[in-house]
């Protein structure tokens, strides 16, 4: 099932998607135009990963990491569907990144790998903003490469992890004014999501509602004011961005 979080006519709902348009859990059906699109989850802790695919290290020229390179998101960074994300007028460098999200649905310790697919709720799609000017060294992103307001879109929708046969086999794709400029699968991962949340449950407790980000393929370029940004996820649907000053 897919559901989401909007704002309509001063109150928000769950919506869900029907031939006939966006059905909010009123009863009411509306056009996607007609609603403001939320991140389809209240995001807790949210872990994103570095560097987590082969191809998207050499891009950068970095090594692939031994372990997993894990950094923090604060909730100012979340944007739903068809928001915009500021460019800043002091960078050069702000690339999209096309991210499978992980959304935990219980808590979670010491989870071995072979039960880890057991805590997933579901999952959706991120487009995780990297302001690479900021970027200081191999031990990044640092606060200001990853945090800012409304830099990470997510959504449209949150789909239950019984829905996705294989969240490991997934195609994923951003495309930008119309053209397909990134590419890859989440089988290309360097470290698969049931190994993530074996790891992160290792050392501390994942609660529900916590989000793992999983890295993005090769394929980043610069994006300027005035950009439409889509991400894809197969399986998940499509989260279209708008880049402003």
């Amino acid at each position: 099932m897919k559901t989401a979080r909007v704002a309509y006519e001063g109150n928000i709902h769950v919506a869900t998607a029907t031939y006939d348009g966006i059905k909010l859990d009123n009863g009411k059906y509306v056009q996607e135009e007609a609603v403001v699109w939320l991140p389809p989850i209240e995001p807790q802790t949210c872990f994103a990963l570095g560097l987590n695919y082969f191809d998207h290290a050499s891009e950068l020229s970095f090594e692939a990491p031994k372990e997993p390179l894990v950094f923090l998101k604060g909730p100012n960074t979340f944007v739903g569907h068809r928001g915009c994300t500021k460019r800043p007028s002091d960078i050069t460098k702000m690339h999209y990144e096309c991210e499978l999200a992980v959304v935990l649905g219980k808590q979670a310790e010491n989870v071995s790998q072979e039960e880890a697919l057991d805590y997933v709720s579901g999952y959706t799609i991120a487009n995780d903003y990297a302001f690479r000017d900021y970027l200081e060294n191999y031990y990044r992103p640092n606060l200001r490469v990853k945090n800012r307001d409304n830099s990470t879109p997510l959504g449209p929708w949150f789909v239950d992890a019984e829905d996705i046969e294989d969240p490991m086999n997934l195609t994923l794709r951003t495309y930008l004014n119309g053209e397909i400029v990134q590419e890859g699968s989440t089988k290309d991962m360097i470290f698969g999501v049931d190994s993530l949340i074996a790891y992160l449950s290792s050392f501390m407790t994942l609660n529900r509602g916590d989000i793992i980000l999983t890295g993005t393929p090769k394929g980043t370029v610069d994006t300027k004011v005035g950009d439409e940004v889509i991400t894809e996820i197969e399986g998940l649907g499509k989260l279209k961005n708008t880049i402003i000053e």
